[in-house]
């Protein structure tokens, strides 16, 4: 694999070197990334923007990990490829320099693009958990982010309301394939023969 000049860098490091100054908003890449503070909160850079979200509340965690319960059986059993949870560094160049999903799934076929610290390329499937306040980070900035990277599927999931919505890529956009809730089974284009009912996540 190639990598970027860009992504050839050390592991995060404190914010101790004096030469270093945060950059206006839209000029953030990988580099700058790495001095920010280990503080709990969650940054990201889309598009040359830092984004800084809290911690996830219990009840985001608790559907969260009932997901990748689900995800994390299917996929081993059928040995399809590897399933992640945040916290994990996707960098995907040039249009996030890294994002974090909540999860992700990477193919059997394209697991090269994991790498010892991050994950260097798109996902195949990636599933974010809304966190109030922090909505229109996942419905607007990351669902352009994900198709213009060329995620194939994105599942946004509110734990509040216990919806999921399947998004697939059609041609450079997503497109709904379905919105699920209750005992409806949310299923994937991805993952084939994969479903889970909505409600057993939220109980």
């Amino acid at each position: 694999m190639v990598v970027s000049p860009e992504l050839a860098k050390p592991p995060r490091k404190a914010t101790q070197d004096k030469r270093w100054y945060p950059p206006p908003q839209g000029k953030w890449t990988y580099a700058d990334y790495l001095y920010l503070p280990d503080d709990n909160m969650r940054y990201e850079i889309i598009g040359g923007n830092l984004y800084m979200s809290p911690a996830p509340r219990p009840n985001h965690q608790f559907v969260l990990g009932e997901l990748f319960a689900t995800f994390q059986e299917h996929v081993k059993r059928n040995q399809l490829g590897r399933v992640y949870i945040s916290p994990i560094d996707v960098v995907m160049l040039p249009f996030a320099t890294p994002v974090q999903p909540d999860m992700l799934f990477i193919s059997r076929d394209r697991l090269n693009i994991i790498a010892e610290t991050r994950i260097e390329g798109s996902p195949d499937l990636v599933v974010e958990v809304l966190s109030p306040g922090n909505i229109a980070h996942d419905l607007e900035t990351k669902f352009k982010a994900y198709a213009d990277a060329g995620v194939k599927e994105y599942w946004i999931v509110d734990a509040e309301n216990c919806t999921i919505q399947v998004n697939v890529l059609r041609g450079r956009a997503y497109a709904p394939l379905g919105q699920f809730s209750g005992d409806e089974q949310a299923f994937s284009e991805v993952l084939l023969d994969f479903k889970v009912q909505v409600s057993e996540i939220c109980s």
